[in-house]
């Protein structure tokens, strides 16, 4: 007689033989999922390094060592070393990404993270930036910088936001002065009827206005053959777009009038789109990179100026000495219009001591 193996009841059966297919099937999802689990757990600290990368770009239309772009580079040098590598600020000199106002509507859109460009053109975005536009609005530089690291400039900088910025820093621009080609300017009768080459600014033509000049508004590019066959008599910038360093306008244009009727400060500002994307960690560790950035800026704008004035003697321009008070005089009609558009925005600058 066979006998056959006897069937082992339910109570003995391993926990693998009592499985069905789907309790078996439950317990390997379960067993995948774990595993998953903790797959994602070991590759979260690579993942979260790849996502904290940050790479900036910003944008500036001077040469490749113009003091604004040696100060957008030291902010780069800075965040890339406080932040071991993570934060990358690319710097696009020489106009590279457009022009100013180009590259103020790419900033606003988030095409474009940072962008450092002249106070004037900004107006058109925010209007109150249009006040330090205003002619002989300074002093002199130090209250100029007094004003800027104050009150007044700190709220400006703020209200930046409002029109899709985030106002970052102030750079050196110098001073304006006027020069040109037949005889120096001592007082604003000597401007009459002559043809001085402007900027596209409302402000600027109300100040030749005001001192009977004949403004021509021409890009940077005309202005040198422009002095060189007198289609005009005239311009006014600061030393370093005067010389060797600049334009060269000193070779055709020797005399240069120390007006300094202008001192329109840069800004730094960056896309407020972007900003919003970065941490509050982030955020302050880039306002800190500009606000180190601004003694670098100014250091290099120090020395270029030097730099220009020195040759610009060498090379025998005649450099005059003016009353800058009888040109303040003169500026009444201007700022009896602007006090309308800027109400106590003038009074505030001038109280400053």
């Amino acid at each position: 007689m066979v006998r056959t193996p006897a069937v082992r009841s339910a109570a003995y059966q391993t926990p693998a033989a009592r499985q069905t297919p789907v309790t078996r099937h439950a317990a390997n999802a379960r067993t995948l999922t774990r595993a998953t689990v903790l797959l994602s757990l070991l590759a979260l600290p690579s993942q979260a390094h790849a996502q904290a990368k940050i790479t900036l770009r910003a944008a500036d239309i001077q040469p490749e060592n113009y003091p604004t772009v040696v100060g957008l580079k030291a902010m780069a040098d800075y965040l890339k070393k406080t932040s071991n590598g993570r934060i990358e600020l690319q710097v696009f000199s020489g106009g590279q990404l457009g022009d100013e106002r180009s590259t103020i509507e790419q900033t606003k859109l988030g095409v474009l993270d940072i962008v450092r460009v002249s106070s004037a053109p900004i107006a058109q975005a925010y209007p109150p930036m249009g006040v330090y536009s205003l002619p002989f609005l300074f002093r002199d530089s130090t209250h100029q910088w007094k004003v800027l690291n104050g009150a007044v400039g700190k709220e400006l900088l703020a209200g930046l936001e409002g029109a899709g910025f985030i106002g970052l820093a102030y750079y050196d621009s110098g001073t304006r002065s006027f020069y040109t080609t037949k005889k120096p300017i001592r007082t604003p009768a000597d401007l009459k009827g002559l043809r001085i080459r402007t900027q596209q600014n409302e402000v600027v033509l109300d100040m030749m206005s005001a001192l009977q000049a004949r403004p021509v508004p021409l890009s940077m590019g005309e202005v040198y053959s422009s002095l060189q066959t007198s289609a005009i008599d005239g311009a006014e910038n600061n030393y370093p777009s005067y010389g060797p360093s600049g334009a060269r306008h000193f070779e055709v244009a020797r005399y240069y009038s120390l007006t300094e009727h202008n001192s329109v400060p840069e800004v730094v500002m960056m896309s407020k789109v972007r900003w919003d994307k970065l941490s509050p960690a982030d955020q302050r560790l880039i306002r800190v990179a500009a606000a180190q950035s601004v003694a670098v800026e100014r250091k290099a704008w120090n020395a270029l100026t030097a730099e220009s004035r020195a040759a610009i003697q060498k090379a025998g321009v005649t450099i005059t000495k003016v009353d800058r008070s009888a040109f303040q005089k003169a500026m009444a009609p201007v700022y009896e219009k602007y006090r309308k558009v800027y109400g106590t925005l003038i009074e505030r600058i001038q109280d400053v001591r």
